[in-house]
């Protein structure tokens, strides 16, 4: 039975307007992992890895993911995860061997460079639309599988048109693309069945592109001033270099300085204004998200803490030798759980388990090699 529960510290207006209502009661998303349990599953996880050079990586992940998803729960119910190790293996198995044929030939043979990578684009969106078919199938929530319908096109335009579309207008035109990749994942999934729809407006995640906008052009402005500067010292030197009162090494120093100064604030701001903006779209994607017609999905992640805990856990995690691990994860997915919730009308209970030929685990596995993080 549906219970109206206050959300989390971390669910924080994201503007003045909500959602809107489609009546009912709000459901929190709530996770109930701790650091402790977790620590267990994945010291072992990593030990058993190494022993086994690599093979038990399969176990390790059905582990992990069933840990997280039954510690997930909606409306006094958890998620579980049915893929099975084997199935995983031999998907991992064959992504490492496409991909090592891959560079090898590429190393040997760099003239089939020309048609090898145009193919490999051209495959990219084949394993994203299988990964997230994959995912949804293997993913229930009251023993009612999900499923994922989208097409191979949809998965072209929303990660290759769509990364092509933001690096060439530099970022202008990313709104955009996210608005494809958002519908393309969320609007051609299903849950027992029954559709899910989700069409972000394009003028809200303009609404949260401004400011890591704003924030990127004031770092390069900054940034190029300094670079100017610099660059006068550095040409100074070069002149005291062949009158013969400086010695190249200072040169050297020079050049390391700029690029210091430089390059890796920009590499910094950089990726804090990508945080800025993924949790922003994340709120106006799910926002507009909508369960069988009934039941919608609430989202409101604070942008500056979900940064903070993004920054601060990749930190514990290096100065600890990745011991920090556990804890970075456990506390991530507290977060994000207290900041989604899902306005119910009428019963969760009005579906039926329908399950799917999951096949191959593929996709998944290259998704899971190359980074891909849906966090479905």
């Amino acid at each position: 039975m549906a219970t109206t529960q206050p959300w989390g510290r971390a669910a924080q207006p994201l503007s003045s307007e909500p959602p809107r209502s489609v009546g009912g009661s709000v459901e929190p998303f709530v996770f109930t992992g701790t650091t402790r349990e977790y620590f267990g599953i994945w010291i072992v996880n990593i030990l058993l890895t190494i022993v086994t050079f690599g093979i038990y990586s399969a176990w390790a992940k059905v582990r992990r993911l069933r840990y997280f998803y039954g510690n997930t729960h909606l409306a006094g119910s958890s998620f579980d995860y049915h893929a099975r190790p084997v199935q995983i293996l031999i998907g991992r198995i064959i992504v490492l061997i496409v991909l090592m044929v891959y560079n090898v030939v590429l190393n040997v043979v760099p003239p089939a460079g020309l048609v090898l990578v145009p193919l490999f684009v051209l495959a990219l969106p084949w394993f994203v639309m299988r990964g997230l078919r994959f995912n949804a199938r293997v993913t229930s929530f009251r023993n009612v599988r999900f499923d994922f319908h989208g097409g191979y096109w949809g998965a072209f335009r929303a990660y290759v048109l769509g990364g092509a579309v933001t690096w060439l207008t530099l970022g202008i035109l990313a709104p955009v693309a996210s608005r494809w990749m958002w519908r393309y994942m969320l609007a051609n999934t299903m849950y027992g069945g029954r559709p899910i729809t989700s069409d972000p407006a394009l003028r809200k995640l303009y609404g949260q592109w401004l400011l890591p906008a704003v924030i990127l052009l004031a770092t390069l402005v900054v940034l190029g001033l300094s670079a100017l500067a610099l660059g006068s010292a550095l040409y100074a030197l070069y002149e005291d270099v062949s009158t013969g009162t400086n010695d190249a090494d200072a040169v050297v120093v020079a050049i390391l300085q700029v690029l210091m100064t430089s390059f890796l604030p920009f590499i910094v701001i950089l990726a804090i204004v990508t945080l800025i903006y993924r949790a922003g779209t994340r709120n106006v994607a799910l926002n507009a998200t909508v369960v069988d017609g009934r039941h919608r999905f609430r989202s409101a992640i604070h942008r500056g803490r979900f940064t903070w805990i993004t920054v601060t856990n990749l930190v514990a995690t290096v100065l600890s030798l990745g011991l920090a691990r556990p804890w970075a994860a456990i506390r991530m997915a507290t977060f994000l759980a207290a900041a989604t919730a899902l306005e119910v009308s009428g019963s969760l209970d009005d579906y039926l388990g329908d399950v799917q030929d999951t096949g191959s685990a593929v996709g998944a596995e290259y998704m899971d090699v190359e980074g891909f993080d849906f966090g479905f």
